[in-house]
C-alpha cells in the first residue's frame, strides 16, 4: 500500500533525474491504483483501468509492477528483510529475539505507520480480507521473510548448514511479528483509533514475550 513518495537519503548516492523520474511515476502508480482498490475492492479492478486512470499504458504499469497484487503491496521488499535488519542492528548483550521484540515496541509506542497504526489501515485490511489473491500473496511474502530471517540467523551465529536451530529460531520470531501485526489489525477493523490500539498492544507484547523460551530469548546474542 502506498505510504507517499520516498524520501530521497541524505546518506546514499545523490539521485539522477532519470531514478527519480521512474521513481516518481512508480509512486503515482501505485497510488493511483490503491484508490482505485480502497474505493472498489482489489478484484474488481483491472491493470487496464489502473493504466488508464493513471495516463499511461499498460505495458509501463508491468514494467514498474510485475503483477497486479505488487501494485498494492509495493512495499514488500522492505518488509521482507525488515526482521533481519533488526537482528543485524542488535546491541551488545542483546538477542535476535530481544532486539526485534525491542524495535516492534518502539514502533508501536510511537504509533507508527509502518506496523499498522494509522487512519486508513482498516480500509487497507478490507481490502486484503476481500482479495484472496492478496492473501496468498502475503502468506508467499512471510516465506520470503522467514527464510531471509534464518540465513541472517545462521550468519550471525556460524551455525553449520545442517544445523536446524535458525530456522526453528527464526519461526518463532516471526511468529512474534505475524502475531503483533495480525492483531494490530483486527483491532483497527474493529474501529480502535492508532492510539488506543497502541496502548493496548504494549499489553499484548508483553504476553507475548513471556510466551517466549529462555532458549529462544538468549539465541544470537551479541558480544559485549
Amino acid at each position: 500500500m502506498a505510504q507517499g513518495q520516498a524520501k530521497e537519503s541524505a546518506e546514499g548516492p545523490a539521485e539522477g533525474l532519470r531514478e527519480r523520474k521512474k521513481r516518481r511515476t512508480r509512486q503515482y502508480i501505485s497510488d493511483v491504483a490503491t484508490g482505485l482498490f480502497l474505493e472498489r475492492g482489489f478484484d474488481a479492478v483491472t491493470v487496464a483501468e489502473v493504466a488508464h486512470a493513471a495516463d499511461v499504458s499498460v505495458n509501463t504499469v508491468y514494467n514498474y509492477f510485475p503483477a497486479k497484487e505488487d501494485l498494492f503491496l509495493d512495499r514488500s521488499k522492505g518488509v521482507v528483510d525488515r526482521m533481519s535488519r533488526w537482528v543485524r542492528g542488535r546491541g551488545p548483550g542483546e538477542s535476535a529475539a530481544a532486539a526485534v521484540l525491542r524495535e516492534l515496541r518502539e514502533e508501536i509506542e510511537a504509533v507508527s505507520p509502518r506496523v499498522g497504526l494509522m487512519d486508513g489501515y482498516s480500509d487497507f485490511m478490507r481490502v486484503v480480507h476481500g482479495a484472496p489473491a492478496l492473501r496468498s500473496r502475503l502468506w508467499a511474502i512471510q516465506q520470503e521473510v522467514h527464510d531471509n530471517l534464518t540465513d541472517t540467523l545462521r550468519q550471525e551465529t556460524g551455525a553449520d548448514a545442517d544445523d536446524p536451530l535458525p530456522d526453528l529460531i527464526a519461526g518463532q520470531i516471526g511468529w512474534v511479528h505475524q502475531t503483533v501485526m495480525a492483531t494490530i489489525g483486527r483491532r483497527m477493523l474493529a474501529g480502535g483509533t492508532p492510539a488506543e490500539v497502541s496502548r493496548q498492544m504494549l499489553g499484548v507484547l508483553d504476553d507475548i514475550e513471556e510466551l517466549l523460551s529462555e532458549k529462544v530469548l538468549n539465541y544470537a546474542v551479541r558480544d559485549a
